[in-house]
């Protein structure tokens, strides 16, 4: 791997990123340079990156949301995000649901990263992005989802799994797939009004 250090994108990283994400080429330079100027180790920590995310979510607690969905695109669990992890990132969390949202969905709630889903998992997971909802949006939430305990388990009782249970990728993707309000439980949405 070169270990290029010039201001422009590798046209590898590029064309792989303009396949797997919806931004034009244009948009993705525009992000490196931006990143240049902010990393310039080429590199995010953890603590850049919740930074970075609390700006999404001004009205929030996005501190332990941004730590779990750190962890979550550091595939190669070197404690760093470099360009290319951190585009598909904001790809992720911002754009369709496709399967690789789902996958990557999936882990986000692996917290272990042992390639299952427990349901104390899910609870974590559920008060993690309870923090993202802004307080004044909290009496507006179903009664049966209005506390992260709840949400956990409504989210889980689509699974059709008994409390201490284990759930494999493939049936947490099919589960959300076949339930619109799975898909709604397992990130945040702010409330439309």
């Amino acid at each position: 791997m070169g270990n290029a250090k010039s201001s422009a994108i590798s046209k590898e990283i590029l064309e792989d990123l303009k396949l797997n994400t919806k931004f034009t080429e244009n948009e993705l330079c525009q992000w490196y340079e931006n990143f240049q100027k902010q990393c310039p180790t080429g590199r995010i920590s953890p603590e850049e990156f919740e930074t970075i995310y609390a700006r999404f979510f001004p009205d929030s607690e996005a501190k332990t949301y941004a730590q779990h969905v750190f962890r979550s695109f550091d595939t190669n669990e070197d404690g760093t995000l470099d360009f290319k992890e951190y585009i598909i990132a904001l790809h992720m969390t911002s754009s369709g649901k496709t399967t690789r949202k789902l996958e990557w969905a999936f882990s986000l709630f692996d917290v272990d990263k042992n390639g299952y889903i427990t349901k104390t998992e899910v609870e974590v997971i559920c008060q993690a992005i309870f923090n993202l909802i802004p307080k004044e949006d909290l009496p507006k939430l179903p009664a049966d989802e209005n506390t992260p305990e709840k949400r956990a388990n409504k989210l889980w009782g689509y699974f059709e799994k008994s409390d201490n249970d284990r759930l494999a990728e493939g049936e947490f993707i099919k589960g959300v797939t076949e339930n619109e309000n799975a898909m709604r439980l397992i990130h945040y949405e702010p409330i439309a009004d």
